[in-house]
């Protein structure tokens, strides 16, 4: 023993001998830093000076630079660090809950009544609520799941992509076969249509720069790319319920009266379902809890119920400007699910299950919104 230490003191330092600090290529591979800084790990050295690791425990690895580890290692710790934040996550999930109560209570103690065949404002009001609510409805499906994988996700962007892009279509349609007889406007339906989208292009676009600039964006536990895609889907499907909204204020106040707008409104709430739908799938795999979602949905349609009072209290006045809205919401929307949702379902599976995918829900939209427009 006493030979070896000698030996060992009389092997130069690393600072005296640049060949001696070369790492080994094992250990470099085993712990890459860029900084070459020690290891913090445990080590052992040999007779002949040769280093080696001893299984370091994650505390040790906790003090690493992770600027020079490979990307799956950060991918977990960043995704540890955010299953950290569990009373955060608690605390928004109870709050969701209660908003959602509240809108549980204004639904039912905030009827009408029956027996009123003349439309009032109150009854306006409660049918544009109703259709809102209904939005909501959307999550019940993925109550079920609780862990996504990330093929699973992509698939999920597919399906949301394709529904989208069926609303969006169905809202080109009606914006340019809009023909009312109060319609005092002198531009054609198409042409106010066609302007309405090239607003909506344009309006989703600058928010999507506004987003990209401001890097620190946060909504609740989230930030990052996950923030901006999520805003990105809310103030779209945000955007389309003003223009339902106009439709059922329109509706009510119309030759046909409340007939027509109970109808209008029952319609829009089945079909806000899958919506809601849509935009639960989005959500949930971003680590929303499903009593936010809810809320989300819900919150993405209350244009309706506001939209609709001024829509029929002031029918002439919104009826020129309902194809342009049709059209700002519809840009705005198939803009967002395809440069979006459907290129992200391509990078998290493949081209034919994303193709597949997406046709299947825009097929599946087309077929209830047909069976809506038939009914009607």
């Amino acid at each position: 023993m006493v030979a070896t230490r000698r030996q060992r003191a009389a092997i130069p330092s690393d600072e005296a001998s640049p060949l001696k600090s070369l790492p080994d290529p094992d250990v470099l591979l085993k712990t890459p830093s860029r900084n070459n800084k020690p290891n913090t790990s445990q080590e052992s050295t040999n007779n002949n000076g040769t280093t080696t690791n001893i299984s370091p425990n994650q505390h040790d690895h906790a003090h690493h630079d992770h600027r020079g580890c490979p990307a799956h290692i950060l991918k977990d710790a960043l995704s540890e660090s955010q299953e950290d934040s569990t009373p955060e996550t608690s605390s928004s999930q109870l709050r969701s809950c209660l908003i959602l109560t509240l809108f549980l209570l204004i639904t039912i103690f905030a009827h009408p009544g029956s027996g009123f065949n003349t439309p009032t404002i109150h009854t306006v009001f409660y049918y544009g609520w109703i259709s809102a609510v209904s939005t909501g409805l959307g999550v019940l499906p993925l109550c079920l799941i609780s862990n996504m994988k990330e093929y699973y996700i992509g698939v999920s962007n597919a399906i949301a992509a394709g529904m989208m892009m069926a609303a969006s279509y169905s809202l080109f349609v009606e914006g340019c076969g809009f023909n009312d007889a109060a319609d005092d406007s002198n531009w054609s339906s198409g042409a106010r249509t066609a302007l309405g989208c090239a607003l909506g292009l344009m309006f989703i676009l600058g928010t999507k720069s506004f987003l990209e600039r401001n890097e620190d964006v946060k909504l609740g536990a989230l930030s990052g790319a996950d923030t901006k895609k999520i805003l990105l889907i809310v103030f779209v499907m945000t955007l389309h319920s003003f223009s339902e909204g106009v439709g059922i204020g329109v509706s009510f106040g119309g030759e046909h009266g409340q007939q027509l707008g109970v109808f209008i409104s029952a319609s829009l709430a089945v079909h806000n379902i899958p919506e809601g739908l849509a935009v639960a799938i989005v959500l949930l795999p971003r680590k929303v809890s499903k009593a936010t979602a809810a809320l989300w949905c819900v919150v993405t349609s209350l244009p309706q119920p506001i939209m609709a009072v001024p829509s029929f209290m002031f029918v002439h006045t919104f009826l020129p400007v309902l194809p342009v809205g049709l059209g700002f919401a519809g840009g705005a929307m198939m803009w967002v699910a395809i440069m979006e949702l459907l290129v992200e379902a391509y990078e998290d599976t493949d081209l034919i299950t994303t193709g597949v995918a997406s046709s299947l829900a825009l097929g599946v939209m087309m077929k209830i919104q047909s069976s809506l427009d038939d009914h009607h």
